[in-house]
């Protein structure tokens, strides 16, 4: 297979702020730089990067700083040298995912916080051993199930209707997890070319699958404190026409931000008036704080948006079962489609969650107690202890989007992990790069891992401007 080669302009604005934070040698801080961009995953396994005279001149250095830079990446294994290729980067040995670890997991001793998520809910045990009464029946069947289990269906149908959109089993299918069910339409509503609306910043791996689907990414700005800027959304949509609008309107990951119902008319407004098909993703968007939870965003366009839900942050990420509430039509476009890349949801996780979901309401509200001590509990360490730092306190979900003020959280990150603490850097969340300025932080952390984690972020803030940090690690998924 040929490497994907990255255009010097491309990998030039990803490498924007490559000097900050570091008083190393020039070359040394932009081998720095890209290991960072590797093990983030924005410069993909088996890309092609530029010439060394086209990065040197995008950059504005020396073509010696960029061959000296490739050089050092060649001797810690980021990159290797292939006849009639150039040079084409590789995952370290170390730094490659442990095949019998799911994700890259790095080692127990360290506190792993790239994935923003909580421990089983209380109850699923039990939703297991109940589950297990209707297997004798499930086994009746041949287990391949493109739908989704009908009393599940039926499950999520009646939670849509109690928040207020009403809908049947009809108009839902379920899917391995909300990222399947992005995925799934990404395949099904974009081709190559077409102009797809993304928020900046976003969820990493949602952009991902659409621009693996040809979608070309118009982004929209999303303020943690300011939300949507409207005028720019009303306008980017019109003037775009984009096939596809993803968005997370309630508890944006990773801002918290909510869309206010004045926000949530310019954008069905704005879609309806070119014929873009709004996919709302709730992946999130339960885990509710402070104050009431607004109606899901088809509530107000019943035919025009599509709602994506999961069970993974609600009861628990191994329980891999999501969901696309649309209409019958759009479903059935997915259900021909399925196939070619899966032959259907697990059974019996199916089962567990059919026991679980019409126990939602209960469980959010216990979790609403956990999520509150443990954003309160970050939220005033933090502030105390970085008073610099810009760090809001979002109604929900389960994460900060903090604010540092200086463009340095590939750095901060890469000294955190020395201390013990693995982190996503903020360049992670945006389709086009940037938010060095910021970093996503899970607040959903027992005490003693919330002293380590404000502890190490400290530390770490007192180095990113001082010695070079070592860059070592892998690439994993961000949740």
């Amino acid at each position: 297979m040929t490497p994907v080669l990255l255009s010097a302009r491309s990998v030039a604005q990803l490498l924007r702020h490559w000097r900050s934070g570091s008083d190393a040698a020039a070359y040394e801080a932009l081998a720095d730089a890209v290991r960072v961009l590797v093990i983030d995953g924005r410069i993909p396994h088996g890309a092609r990067l530029p010439a060394e005279r086209g990065l040197a001149t995008a950059i504005g250095v020396s073509r010696t700083t960029v061959a000296n830079a490739y050089a050092r990446l060649r001797e810690d294994g980021y990159l290797t040298s292939l006849r009639g290729s150039g040079s084409v980067i590789r995952l370290p040995l170390e730094g490659r995912p442990d095949p019998e670890h799911l994700a890259g997991v790095v080692p127990d001793d360290l506190l792993d916080l790239r994935k923003a998520a909580l421990r089983s809910a209380p109850g699923v045990a039990e939703a297991v051993e109940r589950a297990m009464r209707h297997l004798p029946a499930a086994l009746a069947g041949i287990g391949y199930d493109t739908v989704g289990d009908a009393g599940l269906r039926a499950a999520i149908a009646d939670r849509y209707t109690a928040r207020g959109l009403p809908t049947t089993a009809a108009e839902v299918i379920v899917t391995v997890g909300a990222q399947h069910a992005i995925a799934l339409l990404a395949r099904v509503l974009v081709r190559r070319g077409d102009p797809v609306l993304v928020e900046s910043p976003t969820y990493p791996h949602a952009h991902e699958v659409l621009r693996e689907a040809g979608g070309r990414l118009v982004s929209v700005p999303v303020d943690v404190r300011g939300g949507w800027d409207e005028g720019v959304l009303d306008a980017t949509i019109r003037r775009s026409a984009p096939t596809l609008a993803y968005v997370m309107p309630e508890l944006h990951n990773p801002t918290g931000a909510t869309m206010a119902d004045s926000t949530r008319r310019v954008l069905l407004e704005a879609a309806a008036a070119v014929g873009t098909v709004v996919v709302a993703d709730e992946t999130m968007g339960e885990l509710r704080i402070d104050g009431l939870a607004a109606r899901p965003l088809a509530a107000d366009a019943p035919g025009q948006v599509v709602m994506v839900g999961s069970a993974a942050k609600v009861f628990w990420g191994g329980l891999r079962i999501g969901w696309v509430r649309a209409a019958p039509e759009l479903l059935q476009r997915l259900l021909i489609a399925r196939p070619t890349g899966d032959l259907g949801t697990p059974v019996l996780d199916q089962l567990v969650a059919r026991e679980l979901v019409p126990q939602t309401a209960a469980v959010l509200e216990a979790r609403r107690h956990v999520l509150r001590d443990g954003r309160d509990g970050l939220v005033a360490a933090l502030r105390a202890r970085l008073p610099e730092w810009d760090v809001p306190s979002p109604a929900g979900g389960l994460t900060l989007w903090v604010g540092l003020g200086r463009p340095v959280s590939s750095a901060l990150v890469l000294a955190a992990r020395s201390e013990g603490v693995v982190l996503a850097s903020g360049g992670v969340f945006g389709p086009d790069g940037g938010f060095e300025r910021s970093l996503r932080v899970p607040f959903a952390v027992s005490g003693p891992d919330r002293e380590r984690l404000v502890e190490a972020l400290a530390r770490s803030w007192e180095r990113v401007g001082g010695a070079v940090v070592e860059t070592r690690g892998s690439a994993a998924a961000v949740v």
